[in-house]
């Protein structure tokens, strides 16, 4: 039987203040199926983005393991972490993060250029960016482009080493209803061609609605772990 591609064991994530310790994650378990559509939902505070940064390796677990497509990733110094980020992860955040010296174009093109992976080059980053409808921005900076256009190029460069894992918190959050959309569709049209695997944070329930599954946080814990059709 084929591993899952994520895998995640006693997981817990800890601050100390000085004055006191604050628990945000308390003991997480789960597994992903290569390919499944997980959503993780929780209030503000309920620990969810913090443990979306931990399955990127964007931060480090006070206890547990993280295996991310047969690598533990929670045993990696930093060099290694960012060899697997660039090329297993690719990651969409809710604030862009667009390079604002880099052209579009330029953009979708850095993961490839930073891990030297050969995923067809330009022409793979023209055919990302006609695939988000943005065919005729290719040399418009981040500040010609308005803010769908922007997580639209962002969308783009997560795919563009074809990651076998795709992370996203909260795409959609910085969108007005029409262009939050927009960018969902496409996030999930991209998501279905690439056969990747999605695991993305919101707290909007009617996009948590798309996921094959929901698993829902709460005062660092998993309250719920559902199966959706």
């Amino acid at each position: 039987m084929q591993k899952p591609i994520i895998q995640v064991a006693g997981l817990t994530r800890s601050i100390d203040t000085g004055t006191h310790r604050v628990d945000i994650l308390r003991g997480i378990d789960f597994d992903v199926p290569a390919g499944q559509f997980v959503a993780i939902m929780g209030a503000s505070g309920s620990g969810k983005s913090t443990l979306l940064g931990l399955l990127a390796g964007l931060d480090t677990p006070t206890t547990g393991s993280i295996v991310l497509d047969g690598v533990d990733i929670t045993k990696l110094e930093e060099d290694a972490m960012a060899k697997v980020r660039g090329m297993k992860l690719g990651f969409v955040f809710q604030s862009y993060q667009l390079i604002p010296t880099l052209t579009a174009e330029e953009n979708v093109l850095l993961p490839a250029e930073l891990t030297g992976k050969n995923t067809g080059g330009i022409a793979r980053a023209r055919e990302l960016l006609t695939r988000v409808g943005l065919a005729d921005r290719l040399d418009h900076y981040p500040v010609q482009l308005s803010g769908g256009e922007q997580q639209r190029v962002a969308l783009a460069r997560a795919f563009m080493v074809k990651p076998p894992i795709l992370m996203a918190d909260e795409p959609t959050g910085n969108l007005d209803s029409a262009n939050g959309k927009q960018v969902l569709d496409l996030l999930l049209s991209l998501n279905r061609e690439e056969r990747t695997t999605l695991v993305l944070v919101t707290h909007d329930r009617e996009l948590a609605t798309y996921a094959n599954r929901v698993i829902t946080l709460k005062d660092g814990l998993v309250i719920s772990d559902t199966s959706q059709s």
